[in-house]
C-alpha cells in the first residue's frame, strides 16, 4: 500500500519519468520488520502471493464461467453454478486482492508487520484450498464450507494484531469489513446446506456492497494524493464533508437495497448517492488524470462506482439494468481499480518506477473495455454468449498481460535490494 495513514513512516521519492511528468513512488519504512533476504521472495510482502494467485484465478475462472454458462463444460460445485459464480468473484478474486491489498498496508500504516514467510505462504495455501473444495463434490458439503470460510477470518485476525496494538483507530473499518464479508460467505453455505434457505442471494449482495464500501474508502484516501503528488498539481485535494456524505449516502443505499430490493426509497437514495460519488471527484484533477495510465485506470474505476449506482436507481424503470448495475461494480469498478492497484503496489514495493509500460497500457485498456461489454451485454441487440465472450477474453487478455509483466517482480526480491 502507498498511502500515509495515522503518521506511518513512508518513505516518497519523486522522479521523473522519460516524458518529464513526475511520479510518486513509496516504499515501506525501514523500521518495517521484513524477512531476511534469504527467504523466499514470494512469502516477503502479502501482496506477493495474492496477487500473483488473484491474477492467475482471475484470468482463468471467469472465461471458465463462461463456459458453464453456455453448457460447454458442467461444474460440479457444493454451490449452485450461478452461486459459485458471483461467490468467486467476491470471495475468491476479490477476497484474494484485499487480503495482498490489506496485509501489505497495514505493515505501513502501522510500522509493523502483518505475516510473512511460511505463515504468509500458508495463508495463500489456505485461499488456493478454499477454491478447490467448492469444486471437489466428493467432499463433504459441511467441511468444504468451514475451509472456505477460514480464509478472512484469518487475514482479518492478521491485521488486527498491529492495529489494535498501535491503537489505530481509522483502520478498524478494515477489520470490519472483513468480518462483515465472513458473515456474509457464511450465510451462503448456510443457504447452500439448507440452514437459512434463501438467504444466501441476499448475503451475495451484502458482500457486494461491502466491497464497493471499500473501494470508496480506499479510493478516498489514495487517489488525490495520487494525482497531486504525480501531476505536480498542488490544487489537488479531497472535500471531507463531501467524503463523508457519498460514503453516508453509498451505506444507506445498500441497507435500502438489503432490505427492500428495488422499491421504496433504494432508487432515490442510489441516485443520490451516485451523484455525490461523482461530485466528490470535482477536486480530484480528473481530467488531468487521463493524460497518465497509472492514475486514469483509478479514477476510472472509481467513475464505475456511480455509474453502479444510477444504474441501480433506474432499475425500477428497467429490471435488465438490475444486471447491469452489478457487473458495473463487480467487472467495471473492481477490476479496474483493482487491477490499477496491483500495478502500483507491485511496481512500488518492488523498488521500480511507478510508470505504466506498453503492456502495463494495453492491459488497462483491456480492463475498461471488459467492463464497459459486460455492462451492456443485456442492452446490445447482440447475442448475449457473443457479448460474454468478448466481456470475458478482454478481461482474461488484462490478466494475461500483468502476468506476463509482473510474475517475476512478485517472485524476484526487489531490484533495489531492500527487504520486502
Amino acid at each position: 500500500m502507498t498511502a500515509r495513514d495515522n503518521g506511518s513512516t513512508i518513505r516518497s521519492v519523486t522522479r521523473s519519468s522519460s516524458d518529464g511528468r513526475s511520479l510518486l513512488e513509496l516504499r515501506p519504512s525501514s523500521r518495517v520488520t521484513s524477512s531476511s533476504r534469504r527467504d523466499l521472495a514470494l512469502g516477503r510482502k502479502g501482496f506477493r502471493p495474492f496477487f500473483l494467485l488473484a491474477a492467475a484465478y482471475a484470468l482463468a475462472g471467469v472465461p471458465s464461467w463462461v463456459l458453464v454458462f453456455s453448457g460447454h463444460v458442467p461444474l460440479a460445485t457444493t454451490l449452485s453454478a450461478q452461486t459459485w459464480h458471483a461467490h468467486e468473484m467476491l470471495f475468491g478474486y476479490a477476497a484474494a486482492v484485499v487480503a495482498g491489498f490489506l496485509l501489505t498496508a497495514v505493515a505501513n500504516w502501522t510500522k509493523r508487520e502483518t505475516l510473512v514467510g511460511a505463515p504468509l505462504l500458508g495463508l495463500a495455501a489456505l485461499w488456493v484450498l478454499g477454491r478447490i473444495v467448492l469444486v471437489s463434490p466428493s467432499l463433504a458439503p459441511g467441511v468444504a464450507a468451514a475451509i472456505d470460510l477460514a480464509f478472512l477470518p484469518a487475514v482479518a485476525l492478521a491485521i488486527a494484531r498491529p492495529i489494535v496494538g498501535t491503537g489505530n483507530r481509522r483502520n478498524f473499518v478494515m477489520v470490519g469489513v472483513l468480518l462483515g464479508l465472513t458473515a456474509s460467505n457464511a450465510v451462503v453455505h448456510l443457504d447452500a446446506l439448507g440452514v437459512l434457505a434463501g438467504l444466501g442471494r441476499r448475503a451475495t449482495l451484502a458482500a457486494l456492497h461491502l466491497i464497493v464500501l471499500l473501494m470508496l474508502l480506499i479510493s478516498t484516501r489514495v487517489l488525490p494524493m495520487f494525482t497531486r503528488n504525480a501531476l505536480a498539481e498542488p490544487s489537488v485535494r479531497s472535500l471531507p464533508a463531501l467524503d463523508r456524505a457519498a460514503l453516508a449516502t453509498t451505506v444507506c443505499a445498500a441497507l435500502a437495497d438489503l432490505t427492500w430490493g428495488d422499491a421504496f426509497a433504494t432508487p432515490w437514495l442510489c441516485g443520490a448517492a451516485a451523484l455525490l460519488v461523482a461530485l466528490r471527484t470535482r477536486y480530484w484533477g480528473s481530467r488531468a488524470a487521463l493524460r497518465e495510465p497509472m492514475l486514469w485506470i483509478l479514477h476510472l474505476g472509481h467513475a464505475w462506482i456511480a455509474v453502479g449506482l444510477l444504474l441501480k436507481a433506474m432499475t425500477p424503470l428497467a429490471p435488465v439494468l438490475g444486471s447491469s448495475a452489478i457487473h458495473a461494480f463487480t467487472a467495471g469498478a473492481l477490476g479496474c481499480l483493482s487491477l490499477g492497484m496491483m500495478v502500483r503496489v507491485t511496481l512500488g514495493h518492488t523498488g521500480r518506477m511507478i510508470v505504466a509500460s506498453a503492456s502495463t497500457r494495453a492491459a488497462f485498456v483491456a480492463m475498461l473495455a471488459a467492463g464497459v461489454v459486460r455492462v451492456a451485454a443485456p442492452l446490445v441487440p447482440l447475442p448475449y454468449l457473443w457479448v460474454l465472450g468478448l466481456s470475458a477474453a478482454a478481461w482474461a487478455l488484462a490478466f494475461a498481460l500483468f502476468l506476463r509483466e509482473f510474475a517475476p517482480m512478485l517472485v524476484k526480491p526487489r531490484v533495489d535490494g531492500a527487504a520486502g
